[in-house]
């Protein structure tokens, strides 16, 4: 049994473009031991691939994340299969919000040391004692309260294209810079109301048992994240106190939760919330691209890199060899070659 894939990617993207099928996107993660990481990640690509299951998963000894599409006519039994797994029933499914079905195109689980890099010992402290769950409406009543502090524990790139409501955002790269930073902020504050969110809860249900660690008094998370919250505004007809868009790490780049645009084309400055790569897969910068800009530079994000997609195809081969892009595609804010970064909005509340 081969268990990885083996097709190209670029013929299953486009399999994916072209296809008519329904698929659902959604996401699911669990904290639960893992005595043998390998053995599970083998047996759960087996049982993903009968499935159809497309996506990115991560497994550890502390147990699950994924995020995945699975073909609408395959939904229930994939949903009884979730059931009967001893490791993941009962689990919520984070249904996508503003979804094509097109979000994956191939199947890749990953051992990994942590399901969410944090750079915590958590030998150090309890991590099941974590912070209050609220509901879409407890979190808005919490939010009007003068004594609450809301924390958005996602990246820059992420908030930068939607947050909540006077939500403090951390201009950080990766979730382990900002649990330092926001306890350092918040230093002498310890007895307010600590309402921290995140994409789908999975950042925020180490980060709450770490802050109470910490001595913070009233810690409380935002249940399911961001996904949930928007899902529970609509079916409950509640006050939406989410701007913007929701940054999701797949195909899409963001799921519209209002039709507030926060932020701004990196390239010219006018309004807009598009995250795309640079098509130069040497560079693949992430990035904000209004339209315009997108047809102006050819879905690059310099002429630089326009100069190198009009290359001949080996010396573009040539070029990707000798670059190792690591995490640099998500320094996009921060990159020379973009001169417009974030909003006035979101530059004022990070002062």
């Amino acid at each position: 049994m081969i268990l990885h894939n083996r097709v190209n990617r670029d013929v299953l993207k486009e399999q994916i473009r072209n296809s008519t099928r329904k698929r659902t996107t959604l996401s699911f993660y669990r904290y639960v031991q893992l005595s043998d990481p390998a053995s599970y990640r083998d047996q759960l690509f087996i049982d993903f691939s009968k499935l159809e299951v497309l996506g990115r998963i991560y497994v550890a000894h502390e147990g699950i994340n994924a995020q995945i599409s699975v073909p609408d006519d395959r939904f229930e039994e994939f949903r009884q299969f979730i059931e009967e797994s001893a490791e993941l029933t009962g689990i919520r499914l984070n249904i996508a919000v503003d979804d094509d079905g097109k979000s994956f195109y191939k199947l890749k689980i990953q051992i990994r040391k942590k399901i969410v890099a944090d750079g915590l010992n958590d030998e150090t402290f309890d991590v099941t004692k974590r912070g209050t769950h609220l509901s879409a409406e407890d979190f808005n009543r919490l939010a009007q309260d003068p004594n609450t502090i809301i924390i958005d524990m996602r990246n820059h790139y992420e908030s930068e294209v939607g947050h909540f409501e006077n939500a403090i955002c951390p201009d950080v790269d990766t979730f382990r810079e900002a649990l330092p930073l926001v306890e350092d902020m918040l230093a002498d504050q310890k007895d307010k109301n600590l309402v921290m969110y995140c994409t789908g809860g999975i950042r925020c249900e180490k980060a709450s048992a770490y802050y109470k660690h910490k001595g913070f008094k009233n810690v409380f998370q935002l249940d399911g994240g961001i996904i949930e919250y928007a899902r529970q505004v609509e079916q409950k007809q509640l006050p939406n106190l989410f701007k913007g868009k929701n940054f999701v790490f797949d195909e899409r780049l963001g799921e519209r939760i209002s039709d507030d645009i926060i932020s701004v084309c990196h390239q010219c400055g006018k309004p807009a919330d598009t995250h795309t790569n640079c098509v130069n897969e040497a560079c693949h910068l992430l990035f904000i691209q209004c339209a315009e800009c997108a047809e102006k530079m050819e879905g690059c994000c310099s002429t630089e890199c326009v100069e190198v997609i009009h290359l001949p195809e080996e010396e573009q081969k040539a070029l990707r060899k000798k670059v190792n892009l690591g995490r640099q595609v998500y320094r996009k804010g921060r990159s020379p070659k973009l001169l417009f970064k974030g909003s006035t909005e979101l530059k004022t509340e990070n002062k």
